[in-house]
């Protein structure tokens, strides 16, 4: 079940603040000057949350070592192990 949620509430005076919770049930929170702004903010965590939910953790983290690894060889920086 996904917890996504969001509240985006005004006082007078006051910008627009907004709550966005993802699907994991982490809670951001954000002011804005209009609620547009406010709305496309929840889009846009939403949709950041799509793309990393979409892609292989492991991969990525396999292609990171892999570049940091080519980092320290042009560095010349030998391995430990």
């Amino acid at each position: 079940m996904s917890k996504r949620n969001f509240k985006i509430t005004k006082k007078d005076g006051e910008w627009y603040n907004t709550i966005v919770t993802d699907s994991y049930g982490k809670v951001y929170q954000n002011w804005y000057e209009t609620a547009s702004e406010a709305s496309d903010w929840v889009m846009y965590i939403w949709e950041k949350e799509d793309w990393f939910n979409s892609v292989n953790s492991e991969e990525l983290l396999y292609k990171a070592i892999q570049e940091c690894k080519a980092i320290d060889k042009a560095k010349g920086i030998g391995s430990i192990l």
